[in-house]
């Protein structure tokens, strides 16, 4: 059976530091009307609606620009609620989305003429293709430039991360890999990250709080993102994870969110690669 309802999203309380112009939200999710667009009836979790629009309202708090919608577990291969999202956003929304081997090569070109710029496995949540299929499908999306994300648990790196360094594709690790932060600055799931994003296949996707072992204001976090950032700033981008579903306990707030990243880079410098320089590289946003 799935879980509970998620919390339904918040308002959000403006950051202390504005984004940057052209700053990009590089991870979330819409959840659209269920009579619309269906759920999966095999998913981990059951999300309440959050929609363009709630969206919206939360980017033009944080002073975000442009945005990267994460296609769901929930929703199976099913791409329709993402791909109208990414229409609704217009220009300024890149997507990345959930296939299998039964994409056709023609369903492939008009995704990437709409705007998606990857394909993602979620090794964690039910919905989408197995490992099994990660060089499959990276062959199938190499041609197009695009990139294959993967959310995995943390243990899971030291296996994995040798696999996906030899992948004909570069390889995006969901909400910093999921290391947990309890498991101390030397665990081998950092250093196969690490050793992952040197190789220069692999980047990172900076994420506030599922990391956390603390919980909220997520300050044990702070070394886990340095340390990602130090081997390579090139090569992380920040999302906020909106609405945040499947989560147990408190829904954090994204301007918060936004704020940790000036603890974690208080350079401008790096601060403006991370969410303006390597976003527009990686997704293709005009320089």
């Amino acid at each position: 059976m799935p879980k509970a309802p998620s919390p339904p999203p918040r308002a959000t309380k403006p950051p202390k530091t504005k984004a940057p112009a052209k700053s990009c939200d590089c991870h979330f999710y819409i959840f659209g009307p269920p009579a619309r667009y269906p759920l999966a009836a095999i998913r981990g979790y059951t999300p309440p609606p959050a929609l363009v629009p709630q969206y919206r309202a939360m980017i033009d708090t944080l002073g975000i620009e442009r945005m990267v919608i994460v296609h769901p577990s929930v929703y199976g291969t099913d791409n329709s609620c993402s791909l109208d999202a990414m229409a609704a956003l217009g220009e300024r929304c890149r997507m990345v989305a959930v296939i299998d081997s039964f994409v056709t090569d023609a369903q492939l070109k008009q995704m990437d003429a709409a705007g998606v710029r990857g394909a993602r496995f979620n090794l964690i949540s039910m919905g989408g293709p197995s490992r099994n299929a990660l060089e499959a499908i990276a062959r199938r999306v190499a041609p197009l430039g695009w990139h294959l994300q993967v959310y995995v648990e943390g243990k899971q790196l030291a296996e994995l991360a040798p696999i996906l360094e030899k992948l004909p594709v570069p390889v995006v690790v969901d909400h910093m890999g999921q290391i947990m932060t309890a498991w101390g600055p030397n665990n081998p799931s950092l250093r196969a990250l690490r050793k992952l994003i040197d190789s220069g296949r692999g980047w990172v996707k900076l994420c506030g709080y599922r990391c956390s072992s603390a919980g909220p204001p997520y300050a044990d976090v702070t070394p886990l993102a340095r340390a990602l950032i130090g081997s390579a700033a090139e090569r992380c981008v920040w999302g906020s994870d909106w609405p945040h579903p499947n989560l147990n306990g408190a829904v954090p707030d994204d301007g918060t969110l936004l704020d940790l990243l000036s603890e974690w880079a208080p350079s401008d410098a790096i601060r403006h690669k991370i969410l303006v320089e390597n976003p527009a590289a990686l997704y293709g946003f005009p320089a």
